[in-house]
């Protein structure tokens, strides 16, 4: 009998999948820890399904490490979640390379201690010439941001009077996104049983397939993941078109 696994590897697959990687310290504390320990567990978990996403030939992995709204939570917690950030990159950094991945970050990095931006320049340019799968984490990061941020760079093309504002189209905004440089996701999955974007990628997911899945993220492993591309190849994808009654029932796109 064919099983998760053998579909993931054979039927059509996202392009780019971005995932909230949520449930770490709900995991922790159900097994009577700090939840920090659970911020621990899920960088391994983190490790497993970058490694998977590599095997199964994805192009573009998004990964949501920290939020904007995440700078409210307590400063403890806060402080050892940049810590594990500086000691991740100076791990896993080296291997990524050795794997061909090109790793990039999104998100206000000036918030950032000069120390993690300092890592993470170096992470970029380490890897910079990698041909394999795109990883991109977003620290820092909010939807609205990044909105925003597009919103203010077109404004100030109108200021200098190389666009008109009448001219503005979608693409204006699209061109200065985080991520305009990769096709947009084709399949969102967020751990932790919570059903809501929480202000991931606002612009690009608006066709995005979502995925929610119950498993706390220590516990997301790499047959969770197929179990989610699975559910993608599923799916008839239309961008708003009428159906074809006569076309094929899986994904229209790869």
């Amino acid at each position: 009998m064919a099983t998760a696994t053998d579909d993931a590897t054979s039927e059509v697959k996202p392009t780019h999948v971005a995932i909230v990687m949520d449930g770490n310290g709900r995991w922790a504390q159900a097994r009577g820890k700090r939840r920090t320990a659970g911020h621990r567990a899920g960088v391994a978990t983190t490790r497993k399904i970058v490694e998977r996403c590599g095997e199964l030939g994805i192009k573009v992995l998004t990964l949501f490490a920290f939020s904007s709204e995440n700078w409210n939570r307590p400063e403890d917690e806060v402080g050892v979640l940049m810590t594990l950030f500086i000691e991740a990159l100076g791990r896993e950094v080296k291997d990524l390379h050795r794997k061909n991945v090109c790793l990039e970050f999104i998100g206000e990095r000036e918030r950032l201690s000069e120390k993690l931006q300092r890592k993470i320049r170096e992470s970029e340019e380490l890897t910079a010439g990698n041909g394999g799968l795109k990883l991109y984490i977003a620290v820092s990061y909010g939807g609205r941001w990044d909105i925003c941020q597009a919103a203010r760079m077109v404004a100030e093309r109108v200021a200098d009077g190389s666009l008109a504002a009448a001219d503005i189209t979608e693409q204006h905004i699209h061109d200065h996104m985080a991520l305009a440089q990769v096709p947009d996701p084709d399949l969102f999955i967020r751990t932790g049983g919570e059903k809501r974007i929480s202000n991931f990628l606002l612009w690009n997911l608006a066709y995005a397939e979502l995925y929610f899945s119950d498993r706390l993220w220590p516990d997301f492993d790499a047959p969770a993941l197929d179990d989610a591309l699975s559910f993608y190849a599923s799916r008839k994808r239309r961008f708003g078109r009428v159906p074809d009654t006569h076309g094929p029932t899986r994904s229209e796109v790869g």
